[in-house]
């Protein structure tokens, strides 16, 4: 299966802990608005260049459920930009009916409203999964591609395939799979905005326990960003395992 080759590493012991869905093989079909992509990796993508006008957080996932799709996963990641830690993604698939007050873009809402939502989000999503990709995976792939992979690894881990992905932003998912990517998308789709929070909230939790075992970073605070404290910390201490030594601000300390 395309891009799955590193389901046995790492990012699927610490996925477990958040998912208890069983990997599954997804039967994975992508237009842009002129012209269908095709490939090994790619079914029908529909490429979203420009915004579209502003409309209800959930017409996009409406608009789908008439065309006769049913599993809608909407799919989004958090920390590409951190110094440390893994990028982490999610895949989740809402029913047409939920009651999750106050969801939106993860950035958008606060702390307190992401771990409220989090337990909310698990019980009435239909399905979902979490993916991961790390440091040493950035350092490998570039940030764009590990995220990629952490997307296709959040997507294998739901418990049966979806059949259209809802992805946020402009990059497709790798995958023989239908979707539509949305920039902006955790403000314009509630499937995403799910999504978003999960992964918010996994990654959040992964820096506190790792702040435990790399003492001294601050982990816990800054949850691996590039604050003025922990580049200091970078600068005294050198970087740690959880480090991406292809960025800036660590590369230097290597």
């Amino acid at each position: 299966m395309p891009g799955l080759s590193f389901l046995n590493g790492q990012g699927v012991c610490h996925a477990a802990l958040y998912c208890d869905a069983p990997l599954e093989k997804c039967a994975l079909t992508i237009a842009s608005r002129s012209s269908a992509l095709s490939s090994e990796k790619y079914g029908t993508v529909m490429l979203e260049l420009f915004p579209s006008e502003k409309l209800s957080p959930l017409f996009f996932e409406q608009q789908l459920h008439r065309q006769g799709y049913v599993r809608i996963a909407g799919i989004d990641e958090a920390g590409r930009g951190p110094l440390a830690g893994p990028v982490v993604a999610a895949a989740v698939i809402l029913p047409k009916v939920f009651d999750l007050p106050g969801l939106n873009d993860s950035k958008k809402i606060s702390p307190k409203l992401r771990e409220k939502l989090f337990p909310l989000i698990r019980q009435q999503a239909i399905d979902f999964g979490i993916g991961l990709a790390h440091a040493q995976e950035v350092d490998q792939l570039n940030v764009l591609q590990a995220t990629l992979l952490a997307m296709q690894r959040a997507i294998a881990r739901l418990k049966s395939p979806a059949d259209y992905l809802l992805v946020d932003g402009i990059t497709p998912v790798p995958l023989p799979l239908a979707q539509k990517t949305l920039k902006q998308g955790d403000s314009r789709s509630l499937s995403i905005a799910a999504a978003s929070v999960l992964a918010k909230v996994v990654r959040d939790r992964l820096m506190v326990t790792y702040d435990a075992r790399f003492p001294g970073y601050g982990f816990a605070g800054h949850k691996g960003y590039g604050s003025a404290a922990h580049c200091e910390a970078i600068a005294r201490l050198g970087p740690c395992a959880l480090h991406r030594g292809s960025f800036r601000g660590v590369r230097e300390y290597l």
